[in-house]
């Protein structure tokens, strides 16, 4: 688990989080992988900057909405196959790191049923901005 005392520019954020967020994605390199769905668990932590996420309104606008990281998700898997958890990771981390608010985040994917003898396999990625 990251931490503050980890990345100092954290220090002053809020995570905000998807955890297990689970879909049926077309993903995988080997033949048997391309001919249907697999499922995929997806954990997101964003973290925002406290100044930009303490709302005084108690309004949604305040803050980052949790649809943003599931929409984000959903526009990246529908555009079609994906060989590698890299890529997907890669690709969404982008895409979270874009909105203006987020100073930084991470994204874990994990396949859950392609061994019987593990929980999953999967890989996590984590960026901060340059500019913060």
């Amino acid at each position: 688990m990251l931490t503050s005392l980890t990345y100092p520019a954290l220090v002053n954020c809020r995570r905000m989080f998807l955890k297990n967020y689970e879909v049926f994605i077309n993903i995988g390199v080997h033949a048997h992988e391309k001919t249907g769905e697999q499922r995929v668990l997806l954990n997101v932590d964003l973290y925002i900057p406290l100044a930009l996420s303490t709302p005084s309104g108690d309004t949604l606008d305040e803050v980052v909405d949790y649809d943003f990281i599931r929409g984000t998700i959903a526009r990246r898997t529908a555009m079609g196959h994906i060989h590698l958890q890299e890529t997907l990771c890669d690709d969404v981390a982008r895409a979270m790191l874009a909105h203006p608010k987020v100073r930084a985040v991470r994204v874990s994917t994990a396949k859950p049923d392609v061994y019987p003898d593990c929980e999953s396999v999967g890989v996590e990625v984590f960026h901060v901005k340059d500019h913060v």
